[in-house]
This record gives structure tokens, C-alpha cells and sequence, in this order.
């Protein structure tokens, strides 16, 4: 039944307007803006609905995660821009002094949007 159909991913905000300033201004995605809610465009054709919910609460897990080749690179254009780099305490989380965690998987760092959902720089190749 839903084979072959188009799908894609979604989650909540509790401020539109900040929303769509990090996403395009911050990260320098697309972002278009329709009926109050915003959609990401990526260049291989996948988009992520952020749409507003008045008691949102921030996702606790990874709610997007970003593809870099460098993310030594990446961390540093994001803390240029302001960004904060999570750290997350405990032995399954050994991260570097930026907040990079390179000895469990693939390389991978973690930041919130305004509204505080976890999303990631991370490494797949």
C-alpha cells in the first residue's frame, strides 16, 4: 500500500519564528514556510517537517542527524556560529574536549535546536 510512496520525517517547536532563524540563518539550510509550519529541504530530495505544538517538549533522543566528511570542520563553523556542542556525561559517552565522541562507531557530535531537540554532526563514511 505504501510502497513506493514518498515519506518523511517530523517533529514538534514551540516557536516557529526561532525555528526557522536556526535553520536557514544558523545552519544555512532550505527552509520554506507554509501554514506555519516549516519544511527542510535537502539536495537529495528528503525533507523534515518542524511544525508548531504550544506544550512541546524536546524530543530526548537524536531527532535529526546531519552527514559531514569533516567534523572537525563542521563543530568549528557551527561554534563560529554560536552553537553548543552537548556533552553527555558517563562511561558510554567519551567525548573530546569539543564535545566530539570519536571511539564508539562512527565519529559524532550533538547540538539543540532553540526549541531543544538533539541533533547531530556525524560521520557515515
Amino acid at each position: 500500500m505504501l510502497n513506493g510512496k514518498t515519506a518523511f520525517s517530523g517533529f514538534s517547536t514551540n516557536d516557529i519564528p526561532a525555528a526557522k532563524a536556526f535553520y536557514a540563518d544558523t545552519l544555512g539550510l532550505d527552509v520554506t514556510d507554509d501554514q506555519g509550519m516549516l519544511t527542510l529541504k535537502f539536495s537529495n530530495g528528503h525533507t523534515v517537517l518542524i511544525y508548531p505544538k504550544d506544550n512541546h517538549e524536546p524530543a530526548t533522543y537524536t531527532a535529526l542527524n546531519f552527514e559531514v566528511d569533516d567534523i572537525d570542520g563542521a563543530v568549528d563553523e557551527l561554534v563560529a556560529k554560536g552553537v553548543t556542542f552537548e556533552r553527555y556525561g558517563g562511561p558510554d559517552f567519551n567525548q573530546d574536549e569539543r564535545g566530539i565522541m570519536r571511539d564508539q562507531g562512527p565519529p559524532i557530535a550533538w547540538f539543540k535546536d532553540p526549541a531543544g531537540n538533539i541533533l547531530s554532526l556525524i560521520v557515515t563514511s
